[in-house]
């Protein structure tokens, strides 16, 4: 079966859509969190800490961007979320 050919900006364009999907999704289930239930965090079981890479320190979510074939990990503050330079940088690179 033959592959499907994409030049490296629809790669580059189909990564950053991802990063900008994922990015909604986790400050949609953030601000979601937060709002259902203010204790929640108090009653959870924080066996599973383990799972979480140790570079990224509380406070913080990792990223993954593709440039062409070469992926790159950034380590974020989740402050980003909310910060409009950072939401426009996510918009102005869905837009390339």
């Amino acid at each position: 079966m033959a592959k499907l050919r994409t030049s490296s900006s629809n790669k580059k364009k189909i990564g950053i859509v991802k990063l900008k999907i994922v990015v909604e999704k986790l400050q949609k289930s953030l601000l979601l969190g937060r709002k259902s239930n203010p204790y929640r965090g108090e009653y959870e079981d924080v066996s599973n800490t383990s799972s979480v890479p140790e570079d990224v320190k509380e406070g913080h979510f990792s990223v993954i961007a593709v440039n062409g074939d070469e992926p790159k990990r950034f380590v974020v503050p989740l402050s980003y979320l909310t910060h409009p330079t950072f939401l426009r940088l996510l918009e102005q690179a869905a837009e390339e």
